[in-house]
């Protein structure tokens, strides 16, 4: 079977979040999904099944597990399946343990229509201190990740991550969260707890972060960057309930697993 490596959120190689996307031709197995997410050690591996004209089951797999909804993974099947494996599909809908997400093709990229993430307002404690060098002012967590907002752009790029403080937060990781001069907000992502130290570009994360800053700023349409090695763009866009997200993807490879699935 193949399988492709794409660098999504980003327009040239080695930038933005690399990550495997294999079409098959069924579900495989929980255990040996995760076994090619282990070897690969991205950050994500998705495993995709054409259920009929532009709909698809999709899941996820980090080295730690599987987890309910991938942004870059989503980007980069998107990617993959509108110039290789669905050439010219319209529209993708995937079904997955989040719902149906819905994504379309548009001459910025691609752009995916989530739900908003959940969160509300919290009390910055010693624990949410530590794990971020005593810079938080603000922290925000609904059961799922925890979002945390400092005072500057620089503070955040210095900031260097204490990752057995980070883990030992609730949530499924650490999202620290700054304004920016040049985009309307930065951001870093963190999740050791998924054998994810830091994540380069963090789709997901933008479900909490878009309502977070639409509200800071007064503003539904946003540009954001995730100041990680790699770095990453993403356009924004508030709508509701909804979150839509667009970015692009370079094709990194194409390879053979010389077993089918």
């Amino acid at each position: 079977m193949i399988q492709y490596i794409v660098d999504a959120f980003t327009s040239r190689l080695f930038a933005g979040n690399p990550a495997a996307v294999l079409p098959c031709k069924q579900m495989p197995s929980p255990d040996l999904m995760l076994a090619i997410a282990i070897e690969n050690n991205y950050s994500e591996t998705a495993f995709v099944v054409n259920k009929g004209p532009g709909h698809y089951d999709l899941k996820w797999f980090t080295p730690g597990g599987e987890v309910d909804l991938c942004g870059h993974a989503t980007l980069a099947t998107s990617f993959v399946l509108h110039q290789f494996e669905d050439k010219g599909v319209t529209e993708m809908h995937f079904h997955t343990l989040s719902g149906e997400l819905i994504v379309r093709p548009e001459s910025g990229g691609y752009t995916m229509d989530f739900p908003v993430g959940r969160f509300k307002p919290i009390p910055v404690d010693d624990e949410i201190y530590a794990a971020t060098d005593g810079l938080a002012l603000e922290a925000y967590y609904d059961e799922g990740d925890m979002i945390v907002v400092v005072d500057s752009e620089k503070q955040l790029a210095d900031l260097i991550p204490d990752f057995d403080a980070i883990g030992l937060l609730e949530g499924r990781g650490l999202v620290i969260t700054a304004p920016s001069e040049e985009y309307d907000f930065v951001s870093r992502c963190f999740y050791p707890k998924l054998n994810v130290p830091e994540d380069p570009v963090t789709g997901s994360a933008h479900t909490y972060l878009t309502p977070l800053w639409a509200g800071k700023l007064g503003k539904k349409e946003m540009r954001a960057k995730q100041l990680s090695a790699r770095g990453g763009v993403l356009k924004v866009k508030l709508e509701g309930a909804r979150v839509f997200i667009t970015g692009d993807a370079v094709l990194f490879m194409k390879g053979e697993i010389p077993f089918d699935l």
